[in-house]
């Protein structure tokens, strides 16, 4: 995955969206791979829509893809409003299990596409979104787990892990964040991923897999061990006549106040990792990202401490749900759509605001 961030702006410019639309669900089809920058902060989803409108006059074409954008921009929305950590409309149906199939864990399920997709979340740190919908499902709905450890151990493990997006996605496919709950049988994931199963415990009519026992591949579960790995970083001192900018696993925006002579630090606070804990190559990931960031500092401590240790007059950081605690001059994140008003269902939030950009 690349770090660099003239390379990632070249991933923005070299955008080829003409199959996006028809092939996107496909394991192999034209995604655009910029999640991983978006939810670190390093790119918005409002710069990727402003570069698009530069180069189009008309949108049209592009719709469903900045539709997908905009569902980014409404699960940051919800999480604003909601405690997305625990079931957001409705309780989750015929849990029968708190945590994960071993199966699942160990890629072993004998589901071709599910077990190659779950080797590619732990060597790479990126799953198609269309993989994860699968795995979720098999997860919440046929082995009947809750959905919350299961989402952490996504967020864990994914370079674009927005604990956001993850755990409203999978709310969604297991009911608590939608009318029904979502499945896939086999002949979907076959359709999807070019494979050619028969005769595994998906290769059912959606009537009968709705009503399935758990198959015994999926009967034991266990709770991963998540923990963020300690890092050690040089130490530093700040010019306390300049302001403070905090950056964090959110918020890598080399252009944020780019022009401003000022203190920049990368904050690493213990009781966040320990939350919501990522693995050593997320982290790694964001590290390298920050480094695009002209003489940046990082801190492994918490916001209290990093201000006891580093008095300076002004504090700057952007707005996010796990910032509340932070003190200073707060600014936005960049949105596509300026309106920051809860709606029930994102087609709600998204007919409202469509016409924006030019859509009917």
């Amino acid at each position: 995955m690349k770090t660099d961030y003239q390379q990632i702006l070249q991933l923005v410019y070299n955008l080829d969206l003409s199959n996006y639309a028809k092939s996107r669900n496909f394991i192999d089809g034209s995604v655009s791979m910029l999640s991983p920058y978006i939810s670190r902060g390093l790119l918005s989803t409002k710069i990727v829509v402003d570069y698009l409108s530069s180069k189009h006059s008309n949108l049209n074409k592009f719709e469903k893809f900045i539709q997908e954008l905009a569902w980014r921009d409404y699960w940051q929305i919800v999480w604003k409003y909601k405690n997305i950590n625990n079931d957001i409309k409705r309780k989750q149906l015929d849990v029968r299990q708190f945590g994960i199939p071993k199966s699942i864990l160990s890629a072993s399920t004998g589901i071709e596409a599910i077990d190659k997709s779950i080797n590619s979340l732990y060597e790479t740190g990126y799953v198609h979104n269309h993989a994860r919908m699968y795995i979720s499902s098999i997860i919440c709905n046929i082995s009947k787990c809750h959905w919350k450890i299961p989402a952490q151990w996504f967020y864990y493990h994914l370079l674009d892990g927005d604990w956001g997006s993850n755990a409203l996605s999978w709310q969604w496919v297991s009911g608590t964040n939608s009318s029904k709950k979502y499945y896939a049988n086999q002949s979907n994931i076959n359709l999807f991923c070019h494979t050619n199963q028969k005769n595994t415990f998906l290769d059912l009519d959606y009537d009968k897999l709705t009503k399935i026992d758990i198959p015994i591949v999926l009967q034991e579960v266990e709770q991963p061990i998540l923990k963020t790995t300690s890092i050690k970083f040089n130490k530093f001192d700040l010019d306390f006549k300049k302001p403070l900018l905090i950056y964090n696993y959110y918020n890598i925006d080399p252009k944020w106040k780019s022009d401003l002579n000022a203190n920049r630090v990368f904050l690493i606070e213990p009781s966040l990792f320990m939350k919501y804990p990522v693995s050593k190559k997320a982290m790694n990931f964001a590290v390298d990202l920050a480094k695009n960031i002209p003489e940046i500092n990082f801190y492994f401590g918490s916001f209290n401490q990093l201000s006891k240790d580093f008095s300076v007059d002004s504090i700057y950081y952007k707005e996010h749900p796990l910032n509340k605690h932070y003190e200073g001059n707060m600014d936005s994140r960049d949105w596509i759509f300026k309106e920051q008003n809860y709606y029930p269902s994102f087609f709600k939030f998204w007919n409202s605001n469509k016409k924006i950009l030019g859509f009917s």
